[in-house]
């Protein structure tokens, strides 16, 4: 039993650095493919699409489960924060700052969380939390001034870490008001509703657009790009944190985190898609420093189980 227990351990430690270490070289490799026949609104809506249809899938094979019209509706605001906001100021973002930039500013998600968690779910605000937010908005405002100062797409552009800071907060913004919608079903079941809607979002303003783009000839690497975008990047990524959460806390679940960033500039600087400064640097030690502090901070619901 012990031993069982031990592999359903090692394979949800595997599952969670695979997810990930896979979001990690989504970042590279999506900005070389929107240097090289795509552009940021076309790749979203690839991912967006595609996701779509894989998880509509694997659904054919998962566990049936009932959904009732309001979940299936309150799905439609599920999608609108945490897959058209969040995946589209993303890539857009992408697109214009350097993989460095946008993977540090990702690590930022835990902060934006804490702090929509207080305003919407009452969470308390301690003092560790606090010091924690602080540190994290210090490095995002060094990582943004660096970029205001060089506004370079291999060093950063403060337009495109902007986008993809606010993506961080829509996604924050979705786990905070839709965490009981998302809990209710399988990763299968709530990922076919939310992608459903954000294809039904997302087309009608860009359909014609890729259009126009996928007119121009795409070189073969860029399709194998954009494949490992939805297919590894999208579709199994989000499987494999599911198998990892089902096991480990998720004080463990958040630590994994910090793959993200190491893998993406590691890849980022050997394709020479990026440039590293001191200044990203001492930015990743404060993010990294602040999101610590928060993950470790206490919650409601320890704090109450102290006082019983």
């Amino acid at each position: 039993m012990e031993k069982r227990d031990d592999n359903k351990a090692l394979i949800a430690h595997l599952s969670m650095f695979g997810a990930c270490a896979g979001w990690g070289l989504m970042a590279p490799i999506s900005k070389d493919a929107m240097t090289h026949g795509f552009d940021g609104l076309t790749l979203v809506t690839f991912r967006v699409v595609g996701a779509c249809l894989l998880f509509w899938i694997a659904s054919l094979f998962a566990k049936k489960e009932h959904v009732p019209r309001h979940d299936k509706l309150m799905f439609i605001g599920a999608a609108l924060f945490g897959l058209i906001c969040n995946q589209c100021c993303y890539t857009m973002g992408l697109s214009i700052t350097s993989p460095i930039n946008a993977s540090i500013v990702t690590t930022s998600m835990p902060i934006f969380a804490m702090l929509l968690s207080a305003l919407i779910l009452k969470e308390p605000i301690t003092g560790k939390k606090a010091i924690g937010v602080l540190m994290g908005c210090s490095g995002a405002l060094i990582l943004i001034l660096t970029s205001a100062a060089h506004a370079s797409a291999k060093v950063g552009d403060i337009r495109g870490d902007l986008l993809c800071l606010f993506a961080q907060f829509s996604f924050a913004l979705y786990l905070s008001l839709f965490n009981p919608l998302i809990r209710r079903y399988s990763v299968f079941t709530t990922n076919k509703y939310m992608f459903s809607w954000g294809t039904l979002m997302l087309l009608p303003f860009t359909l014609t657009h890729v259009e126009e783009v996928l007119s121009n000839p795409i070189p073969a690497k860029t399709w194998w790009e954009v494949a490992y975008v939805v297919c590894i990047g999208t579709f199994l990524c989000y499987i494999l944190t599911m198998v990892g959460q089902r096991t480990l806390r998720p004080t463990v679940v958040s630590v994994y985190n910090y793959v993200q960033p190491v893998v993406s500039v590691g890849a980022t600087l050997l394709m020479g898609l990026g440039i590293l400064k001191p200044t990203h640097a001492l930015a990743v030690v404060l993010v990294f420093s602040g999101v610590w502090l928060v993950t470790k901070s206490k919650s409601r619901r320890d704090m109450e189980s102290e006082k019983q």
